[in-house]
């Protein structure tokens, strides 16, 4: 046979042309005999296989348990905003950014001078009420003031000490103490800043325990609650954005109330511990949870087909006769499909050469038990 890339091919054509002059005619006609000659070698040389006998199981039905896979956000069990409870110029800032620190640490002070002077000026009221109502007290005592006097003595006392309260804690106000252990965020004014009453300063971030939300749809919802109501079905597992597995397990804590009518889905929260405060708030990643499936139909990946978006197997009917059945496929396993319709358990399908038949075509075949096709996966792969 002569290969249409080989010297003795092009030495061929050029004899050929030859003998035939500068027709413009002949030449393509004998070259394309001489292609399709070289093209009819090359398909019996590789058609070998198709008269040969084919491998072909029917669908394993076993139960399994099968992972599934959820895009999530990762939050703090605790973000806050730390923000300006007064007025006035950022004094200290006694913090850095990322920085660790503990519950009730000072982080922020803002200028106290006006706050300072309001206490002072408070005290003094208070201190000058105390001694008017004492001295009434004792003319009371004496007889010589009534007792509305007293009274109200007493309730202008009173009123100078909420004063003075309330001028303590303005001033008080005036000192940012981190509420909780956590981790300080970006910075969002600088020393000096002139600050409003209620301005963003920063975010704390508690990550010692991470709170991860992700939703699932409606059948997988009443499939996990089915599982959780026979203790199974709460664990699961965090593949974080690089790939790699979270090496601390989480737990299914929470479900919210309701669907999402637009998408169908229902939002989980996972609870992981986070013992090295690896995971950060606003993290992205996937939660990998898995689902026990009861008596399923499992065939090889490598045993279907794609049409328009369907997938179709090679039935073998009693006759060695080949049928396209469509299926529909449930969740995926490593070279395997969950069947939910189109296939029974004792349905011979065909395992390889799905490329080299066709439709009601008869073919010679050896079947190769399920289970076993299910363990050599590998090694019967095309």
């Amino acid at each position: 046979m002569l290969h249409p890339h080989s010297t003795s091919f092009h030495r061929a054509i050029t004899r050929i042309t030859s003998s035939f002059g500068k027709s413009l005619l002949s030449g393509p006609i004998v070259l394309s005999l001489l292609l399709s000659s070289c093209g009819g070698h090359h398909a019996e040389e590789h058609g070998g296989h198709e008269h040969g006998r084919y491998p072909a199981t029917t669908p394993l039905l076993t139960d399994t348990v099968v992972q599934r896979d959820y895009v999530c956000q990762i939050h703090s069990v605790q973000h806050i905003e730390l923000r300006a409870l007064e007025k006035g110029y950022l004094q200290d800032m006694l913090v850095d950014e990322g920085q660790q620190v503990k519950e009730g640490q000072l982080l922020f002070r803002i200028r106290p001078v006006l706050y300072l002077a309001e206490v002072q000026r408070a005290q003094a009221e208070a201190d000058f009420a105390e001694i008017e109502y004492r001295n009434t007290k004792s003319l009371a005592d004496s007889n010589v003031v009534s007792p509305n006097e007293l009274a109200m003595a007493k309730a202008h006392f009173d009123k100078a000490i909420a004063e003075l309260s309330m001028a303590q804690a303005h001033l008080g106000f005036t000192e940012i103490h981190a509420p909780f252990d956590g981790i300080v965020g970006r910075f969002h004014v600088r020393k000096g800043s002139l600050l409003d009453e209620g301005e963003l300063l920063t975010e704390l971030s508690d990550n010692s325990t991470m709170w991860i939300y992700f939703n699932v749809p409606e059948a997988e919802y009443l499939a996990y609650q089915k599982n959780a109501l026979a203790g199974n079905g709460t664990k699961v597992k965090l593949k974080m954005a690089n790939g790699e597995q979270f090496d601390q397990p989480g737990e299914i804590t929470a479900i919210e109330s309701d669907f999402n009518n637009t998408t169908g889905n229902i939002a989980f929260r996972a609870t992981f511990p986070n013992p090295q405060r690896l995971l950060r708030h606003g993290e992205t990643g996937n939660i990998l949870m898995d689902s026990d499936l009861r008596g399923v139909l499992l065939i090889p990946q490598k045993a279907t087909f794609e049409v328009l978006d369907h997938r179709y197997v090679y039935v073998i009917g009693a006759d060695s006769v080949l049928h396209t059945a469509r299926i529909g496929i449930g969740p995926e396993l490593q070279h395997l499909f969950v069947v939910n319709e189109g296939l029974k358990k004792d349905d011979r399908i065909l395992l390889e050469g799905l490329r080299k038949v066709k439709d009601e075509e008869k073919v010679d075949f050896e079947f190769i038990a399920p289970d076993s096709v299910v363990k050599h996966l590998d090694l019967y792969a095309e």
